[in-house]
């Protein structure tokens, strides 16, 4: 029987979501959660892998069973009794073995979010700015990425990449009060990439790089043309669109944007 989980995790401690050797990681954590609860050896997939440092405000899991879950709200209670803090545990539902949590995605939904002065509650989850960036820049940046397809320049170098061809329905900035927010919408992503951008853009902003470079960093399909990868506290996988609308709500900001 095939289940998917929606959860979220607060990434600082996990060397990110993909079971790696001699670190801990989002997912070794959920295997042994499960585990636990149902006295099964099972391995749980994920809607995608969050590298080390990196937040999912929402995320998407699913797990195989051999006995049926007979009641999962209490399932999801008892799950999240062993899961610690950092790792909540919002909905599981059962689903058709057809469907996979990574393959069946038909889009997700990154956000960066940069602090405009310090804070203490803000400063696990976003990088603070020493300056403000020009935000007219960011912004025309931001079009920019979104009339593009291949990020070969926005991906970690020499990944073994099937395509690095990407479809972005949204992409923009947002300010309020207290952030700057990059807003990412597509069908998949390159490891890294979003960083990459981030970094990139930000350079843009002030005032390092003209707005007019971005087009031919992509045209380069050079990692090594692009800008620093921004820091990983800033970035939150917030959404994961499926056919069917699998869960009611598709996105989950961590704190309000508008």
């Amino acid at each position: 029987m095939r289940y998917f989980i929606n959860l979220a995790y607060d990434g600082t401690h996990y060397h990110g979501w993909q079971i790696q050797p001699n670190a801990i990681s989002v997912q070794q954590i959920a295997n042994d959660a499960i585990g636990k609860i149902t006295r099964e050896q099972v391995n749980v997939v994920g809607c995608g892998r969050t590298d080390t440092g990196v937040h999912a405000s929402y995320f998407v899991l699913h797990v195989d069973m051999h006995n049926a879950i007979i009641d999962v709200d209490k399932f999801t209670y008892h799950l999240n009794a062993v899961l610690p803090k950092d790792i909540v545990i919002y909905e599981t539902r059962p689903v058709n073995e057809n469907l996979h949590a990574r393959f069946s995605a038909t889009a997700r939904e990154y956000h960066y979010f940069l602090s405009k002065k310090p804070h203490p509650f803000l400063h696990p989850f976003s990088k603070h700015l020493v300056k403000i960036p020009d935000l007219q820049k960011l912004r025309s940046a931001a079009a920019i990425v979104q009339q593009n397809t291949d990020f070969s320049s926005f991906c970690k170098a020499h990944a073994a990449n099937k395509t690095n061809i990407c479809h972005i329905a949204e992409s923009e900035w947002i300010e309020t009060n207290d952030l700057l927010v990059y807003r990412i919408k597509a069908d998949r992503f390159l490891r890294n990439m979003v960083r990459a951008l981030v970094g990139t853009m930000l350079e843009i902003g002030y005032g390092k790089r003209p707005v007019e470079n971005l087009q031919q960093i992509f045209n380069d399909k050079n990692r090594s043309k692009a800008g620093m990868s921004a820091a990983p506290e800033g970035l939150f996988l917030t959404g994961v669109w499926y056919p069917d609308e699998i869960f009611e709500q598709s996105s989950r900001l961590p704190f309000p944007v508008q």
